[in-house]
């Protein structure tokens, strides 16, 4: 695992902690996107450059290739021609050639890895890019969704925005009020009706006798 790709994967896995903690998720996908799309337009920059190296490592690398074939068949001719000495030149450039064509070719391989590489990173690249761009869009559905409830129960009366349920609420403890401002003053009337029957009170009865012998006493 590249270091590239560890430090793409601890970046998402972040920024999957911190959307569920924040309270603007929105704006903090922004905010991630827009780092991220200036990390991908550095990235295929240098991918160009890179392939751009390449191309010109590999050019050198078939160059210096043909120059070493073609100095082989010039020494073959003068070798025929009996010009030992000139074949013994064209020789020492055919060498020279093939090293310089072992070393361009050595650079090319190498920068074409590079590149092969930095391409790979780049594709991870923008599928974390894609992905996230794809939760921005489903946290702004959640969004609009939680925003379209919250006007449905205001239109109900659920909401901050309506005063029904409080209203409803004082209403029946208005009623609550009355009813039992009735039940007491029924049960006053039923015990003062009861209180005006001689036979419905005991005690009332025993204390009209006492009074009465008391009269009597005083009478005799």
């Amino acid at each position: 695992m590249s270091i590239l790709k560890r430090i793409r994967d601890i970046t998402v896995a972040t920024l999957n902690e911190r959307l569920e903690e924040s309270e603007d998720p929105i704006r903090l996908i922004d905010q991630y996107l827009s780092a991220k799309r200036e990390q991908l337009m550095q990235s295929e920059r240098l991918y160009q450059q890179c392939t751009a190296h390449a191309s010109s490592l590999r050019q050198q690398y078939l160059s210096a290739l043909e120059t070493k074939e073609k100095r082989e068949q010039q020494a073959a001719l003068a070798l025929k021609a009996g010009e030992e000495n000139m074949a013994r030149l064209i020789l020492h450039e055919k060498l020279q050639a093939e090293e310089r064509s072992d070393q361009y070719r050595g650079l090319y391989e190498q920068a074409g890895q590079s590149a092969a590489e930095l391409e790979e990173e780049l594709q991870a690249m923008r599928a974390d890019y894609q992905e996230v761009l794809d939760k921005r869009g489903y946290y702004m559905a959640r969004m609009e969704s939680a925003r379209l409830q919250q006007r449905l129960n205001s239109r109900l009366g659920y909401g901050d925005g309506s005063s029904s349920p409080r209203m409803f609420y004082r209403m029946e403890e208005h009623v609550s009020d009355m009813e039992m401002q009735a039940h007491v003053l029924r049960d006053l009337r039923r015990t003062t009706r009861e209180g005006g029957s001689e036979k419905s009170n005991p005690a009332l009865e025993k204390e009209l006798e006492a009074l009465r012998r008391k009269i009597n006493r005083e009478e005799s």
